[in-house]
């Protein structure tokens, strides 16, 4: 059985992220604009020149029986509990085999991250120095491997067709996401459960983003601190958590009659090839993915009316992201939504692009663009219709939209969705 270029749709949803423990609690915090920012407590933090971050609104701890969480890496952890319940809302009972409605050799997984088991790293080696070699988890190589959450959600739903993590930084959802797309639109697969995870909340990375100038300093107003757009946005705040869809082939999603949220046209894809962690200023590289998308789909600019921004609230990134819309969609771009959710999540790394996402397939479905806050002063060079404050509707008919995830190292990826 080896059919191309099949349609393919979203049919489930999971996350986990600052604002809410699952999809629902965090689309509501979205659309109340709240910030999911708060100081970090803890000695270990207090010497930080960045203490702020938006750590997970529902620890997984408290959601996952002893056992299960002490072998598995926090960023895992979130992939574990974000896929269980888009596998649920997907309507699947149980795993490939036990649910008949889908066969393990048909099912496959990519969760991504860009960082990997890194707490759990650090965490083993202050182990290592401290307590001693006999100390040392024997779980620690499973945890910190970057495709452990990948595996691991394989092993939960018993996926057989393959499990993947493709890691390009915070592009790595995103980029997970399109290699799904493409699994399912080839053949190899026709059930995918894909998304992107981070936990990586620790003083190491922290005081590494601070001192290379990418994170915000402003500690004293946590809430406000990522403020995408605005003349005074200093750096992207850390978050955590996970963003996970199901995918899946229409003829098959069509035989077990499964809810559709959206289609989900392709991927656009390219590289700067610029500076290991600077954008291209000009965003040469981000265009190049926006136009590789149009060439590969049947996608029309005249269609897109929202787009969930990359916006990490750094000064070039946020300017460079609106400079390659403009140029590639021209006078399009003013009826465009834009929307930067991560002004309420934080920037969740390797998670963004799963959980940006699922907010994308919940703004087409509930046709409501999300808003962005913490724009008190909106810079001038953002030539482009931001929704602030408060969410917005979307229009009636077919229509489709954007999420942008860009990555250090130059890495682009545009997703584009439609409504059915």
């Amino acid at each position: 059985m080896n059919p191309t270029n099949r349609t393919v749709v979203v049919t489930g949803i999971g996350a986990t992220t600052p604002l809410g423990g699952d999809s629902a609690s965090t689309w509501e915090g979205v659309l109340a604009g709240r910030s999911g920012v708060r100081p970090l407590e803890g000695e270990r933090f207090a010497d930080l020149p960045v203490r702020i971050a938006a750590p997970a609104a529902v620890d997984p701890e408290d959601v996952l029986p002893r056992p299960v969480a002490r072998k598995l890496d926090r960023s895992a952890q979130f992939a574990l509990i974000a896929a269980r319940e888009a596998w649920a809302d997907a309507g699947f009972t149980a795993k490939a085999g036990e649910d008949s409605s889908i066969v393990p050799e048909r099912l496959g997984t990519v969760i991504a991250s860009g960082i990997g088991g890194v707490t759990t790293l650090l965490d083993q080696y202050d182990v290592l120095k401290e307590k001693g070699v006999r100390r040392v988890s024997p779980h620690t190589v499973p945890m910190l491997m970057p495709n452990g959450p990948s595996a691991n959600v394989g092993l939960e739903v018993n996926a057989q067709a393959g499990v993947h993590t493709p890691v390009s930084a915070c592009a790595s959802g995103a980029e997970a996401i399109g290699y799904a797309v493409e699994m399912i639109r080839t053949g190899r697969a026709d059930v995918v459960v894909a998304g992107g995870t981070e936990a990586a909340i620790h003083p190491l990375p922290i005081a590494a983003f601070a001192n290379m100038m990418a994170m915000s300093k402003n500690n004293d107003e946590p809430t406000t601190a990522s403020r995408p757009y605005d003349k005074a946005r200093d750096g992207f705040v850390l978050g955590e958590g996970a963003g996970v869809v199901v995918l899946e082939s229409a003829e098959h999603a069509a035989r077990r009659g499964a809810r559709v949220y959206c289609e989900v046209l392709g991927q656009g894809l390219s590289a700067d090839s610029h500076h290991i962690a600077q954008p291209e200023p000009s965003g040469r590289g981000i265009a190049a993915a926006l136009q590789n998308l149009l060439d590969t789909t049947d996608l029309k600019p005249s269609e897109v009316v929202h787009l969930n921004a990359h916006a990490t609230s750094t000064p070039q990134g946020d300017a460079a992201e609106i400079k390659a819309l403009r140029k590639v969609l021209g006078d399009e771009l003013d009826h465009v939504a834009v929307s930067a959710t991560k002004s309420m999540t934080g920037h969740l790394l390797g998670g963004a692009g799963g959980i940006e996402t699922v907010m994308t397939v919940l703004a087409l479905h509930h046709r409501t663009a999300p808003p962005t806050i913490n724009i008190t002063d909106l810079d001038e060079d953002i030539e482009a219709d931001i929704v602030r404050d408060e969410p917005r509707s979307l229009p009636e008919g077919t229509i489709a939209a954007i999420n942008n995830s860009f990555g250090f190292g130059g890495h682009n990826v545009v997703l584009a969705l439609r409504t059915v």
